[in-house]
């Protein structure tokens, strides 16, 4: 199944490669997409538990989705993530 997330905080390519990268250690998540100017995550994924694995994960690195709140907290760990993702391009 497929599915797409929108989510907050994403900006450039170094995000994009920090969620591809992180996402990708999930069991059953695959097809990976980014789309940096619509903030939106699309990906493959098994079952529906894994789906909420990636939300979940996007929270942990600071992507929260747009039905979610984006705290302080949330912005720097997208800024710590997209310097993250710029430095292992």
């Amino acid at each position: 199944m497929k599915t797409s997330i929108l989510v907050q905080n994403l900006k450039c390519g170094g995000c994009a490669n920090t969620i591809t990268t992180k996402l990708s250690e999930i069991k059953n998540i695959s097809d990976i997409n980014i789309d940096v100017e619509e903030s939106k995550v699309s990906f493959s994924y098994t079952n529906e538990a894994d789906a909420f694995a990636v939300k979940e994960k996007l929270k942990t690195i600071g992507y929260p989705s747009i039905d979610e709140g984006n705290s302080l907290v949330s912005k720097a760990k997208s800024f710590v993530s997209c310097a993250t993702g710029k430095l292992s391009k």
